[in-house]
């Protein structure tokens, strides 16, 4: 089972929280506001934040800025990430990543199952990986930006969480592009 290693340093990483919405301002951004609170109150930076429209090549191309940007260790987006016709987090994310991570988006369905049942099965979080960066697209409510940050994303960007976590492999995410 997971736990943390007391014996090692917590390590801070740099976090950009991107909300998208076309409706929202930042006075009432409740999840952006739910992730910043998360994001300082373990320790770690919230280097940049956003709200930016329902149009996937905006998101993508913010992703992507902040991707470049070697003081941004992580992106977190909230919204955009249903069914409906404006919801294109999802394909944003998918345009920029090098690669996914899958098991992100079944782990995320298993922790809001637990919460809201089968209404789970309308949430498209994903996850994934661009230019040495983790980038996670996490639903509109801040319950499920709650949710994906206190079961999941504290603990894997946590140095200290064991068996393993994602900011031991940070170092290693863009190995590919340094070989000769």
């Amino acid at each position: 089972m997971s736990r943390i290693d007391d014996s090692k340093d917590f390590l801070p990483i740099r976090i950009a929280v991107l909300t998208v919405s076309d409706t929202r301002s930042l006075d009432e951004d409740r999840s952006g506001d739910t992730l910043v609170g998360r994001i300082e109150g373990a320790g770690h930076i919230v280097a940049d934040r956003k709200i930016i429209q329902d149009e996937r090549d905006q998101i993508a191309d913010q992703l992507r800025a902040w991707c470049d940007q070697p003081d941004i260790d992580v992106v977190i987006s909230t919204g955009g990430t249903g069914l409906t016709g404006r919801d294109v987090t999802v394909e944003a994310h998918r345009d920029v990543y090098e690669k996914e991570i899958d098991a992100f988006g079944t782990v995320f369905t298993m922790v809001s199952f637990q919460k809201i049942g089968t209404s789970a099965i309308q949430s498209r979080a994903t996850g994934g990986v661009r230019n040495g960066t983790y980038l996670f697209a996490l639903p509109g409510s801040p319950g499920a930006c709650k949710d994906a940050w206190d079961e999941i994303l504290s603990l894997q960007l946590d140095y200290r969480h064991r068996p393993c976590n994602f900011v031991e492999i940070l170092p290693r995410l863009d190995e590919h592009l340094r070989r000769k």
